[in-house]
């Protein structure tokens, strides 16, 4: 049985996991950014394709390896992929759903707590021999705990519901919208209300997205969303950059109409010098706090998505159907 990888090789041959049936199948990895025509040449006869994310998998890709019986992202997001044209020839999409809830919680947390302890200008006022004078700069301005802080969640999947089990865990009032409520029982074993959104935006002190990119989410956080948050309250994304309007979300943090920004993701990818959620005045970004799109991709996840991903290579090899099927 043939596989056909798109993505870093180190990492692919580092995650896989060894068992007679991976060891069994021929594996074939072609780099990020290959064209369409030399995909094609390489997955020949191959009957399962694995993609990087970000990695496109287009209509011509689809019908030039007409083997395919699966076609899995390697992480959880699927939007680089056609599914209509997945659809049309029959080949089921698959993730890795749930593989990094804990990685992204924890990557959430982390910029939380950065944020409202100032961590990146405090680090650099130690370096730089001015720690007395941060420490009553911040105790003037006022550090605040999470503690019994107003955290709102938007999505309570897989991530945003690890994500509200560590902040239940640290005393904060936690509430959540989703278009499709939780039943009660499930609420209250996690510790969350359910908020219409306008009512999370105006009362929580952090807002942190948990969402999918869709027609429906794609640049939701835009002018209108973030006039409805509180001067005092912080954004957090550690889902995707396109949830947001860059450049509405720069005005908000230049015009000081909220009090900062936690970004692990900003679109699109990979971010330049001069995105406007990095191009800000140079005021601005200590109250603006980044990481590299690292939420996820923590050794554990890899390990976990790996497992989900030939668990589903060895179904298919068997004629049963993979699990997580995004394109029913």
């Amino acid at each position: 049985m043939k596989v056909l990888m798109i993505g870093d090789a180190t990492r692919i041959e580092k995650f896989i996991p060894h068992t007679p049936f991976s060891d069994s199948t021929e594996q074939v990895i072609v780099p990020l950014g290959c064209e369409d025509a030399d995909i094609i040449a390489a997955g020949e006869d191959a009957a399962a394709l694995v993609a990087d994310a970000i990695a496109p998998v287009s209509a011509r890709l689809i019908e030039g390896i007409p083997s395919l019986k699966l076609i899995h992202s390697e992480g959880v997001a699927f939007s680089a992929i056609d599914i209509e044209a997945a659809r049309a020839a029959h080949v089921p999409v698959c993730n890795c759903k749930g593989m990094n809830a804990v990685a992204v919680a924890e990557q959430t947390l982390l910029l939380i707590l950065g944020l409202t302890r100032d961590v990146v200008a405090g680090d650099a006022a130690v370096r730089e021999g001015t720690q007395i004078k941060a420490k009553h700069r911040l105790m003037v301005e006022g550090i605040h705990e999470l503690c019994g802080a107003k955290v709102g969640l938007i999505g309570l999947g897989d991530i945003g519901r690890e994500t509200a089990k560590r902040l239940v865990a640290f005393g904060a009032d936690v509430s959540y919208y989703q278009r499709t409520r939780l039943p009660i029982e499930e609420e209250r074993a996690l510790g969350v209300r359910h908020l219409p959104l306008g009512e999370l935006l105006a009362e929580s002190e952090i807002v942190s997205l948990h969402l999918p990119v869709t027609a429906q989410t794609a640049g939701m956080v835009n002018a209108a969303f973030l006039a409805k948050m509180r001067a005092d309250a912080y954004l957090v994304n550690t889902s995707r950059g396109e949830l947001v309007e860059n450049e509405a979300l720069a005005r908000a943090l230049v015009e000081g109409r909220i009090a900062g920004a936690g970004l692990d993701t900003i679109a699109p990818e990979p971010v330049t010098a001069d995105n406007p959620l990095v191009a800000l005045p140079e005021d601005i970004p200590a109250r603006v706090l980044y990481s590299p799109h690292i939420g996820g991709v923590t050794t554990n996840s890899f390990r976990r998505g790996y497992d989900i991903i030939w668990g589903n290579i060895e179904r298919i090899a068997h004629g049963e159907e993979p699990v997580n099927i995004v394109n029913r």
